[in-house]
């Protein structure tokens, strides 16, 4: 039987999350390695490129959190077969990479340099991919961004904008979602009450 190890710090949320609830919703078993950030510091040197999540496979190491979306979302049956809405699922899941690029960009600034780089990137680049992604979701159908069900492109974008929605970042209003992208909070309330992300979720009670 093939190992999984799939290696990101201990939260509920960011870039493993998606392949997180994909391996559980294929019923594959893996090893959930959360790690702090301190240990992270200490090990970040011997990453592939200085970051995570690392995925190993029977010991060896992959990396690129779209790669692994790809790759666990087909065995979980999350990612279209269709040439056309694979394409459109991929779309979406670069989008979210722009936009967590930026996210993490802010991260570990305190006081005023914080609060003007959020304040940057809510008129910025967080603005222009939240109405990008209601302009996408719409042209998927409106529920789903692609396949008409749920892939990982929903899950990738369900894990930001829950966050989002939370309030969670400082200097970024809680309201941002429902006035740029109201179609994104549907989406948020359907992926989350989908009976496997249901399952996930309480596999971690």
């Amino acid at each position: 039987m093939t190992h999984y190890k799939l290696t990101y710090f201990d939260i509920d949320g960011g870039r493993a999350e998606p392949v997180r609830i994909a391996f559980h919703a294929a019923g594959i078993e893996f090893e959930d390695d959360r790690i702090s950030f301190a240990e992270f510091g200490k090990m970040r040197k011997s990453t592939r490129f200085n970051s995570l999540p690392v995925l190993e496979i029977d010991g060896a190491a992959v990396t690129q959190s779209n790669a692994m979306c790809h790759y666990v979302g087909k065995m979980a049956g999350l990612y279209p077969e269709d040439d056309l809405q694979a394409l459109y699922c991929d779309e979406v899941m670069a989008a979210m990479e722009d936009l967590l690029h930026y996210i993490v960009r802010t991260f570990g600034l305190e006081g005023g340099e914080l609060k003007r780089a959020r304040e940057k990137l809510v008129d910025g680049w967080l603005s222009v991919i939240l109405r990008g992604l209601d302009e996408l979701l719409t042209r998927g159908g409106g529920n789903y961004f692609a396949d008409s069900r749920m892939t990982m492109a929903d899950l990738k974008v369900f894990v930001q904008t829950k966050s989002l929605l939370a309030g969670t970042l400082d200097h970024v209003p809680p309201d941002i979602v429902q006035r740029l992208a109201p179609g994104l909070v549907g989406h948020t309330e359907r992926v989350e009450s989908d009976p496997r992300v249901v399952a996930y979720y309480a596999s971690r009670q």
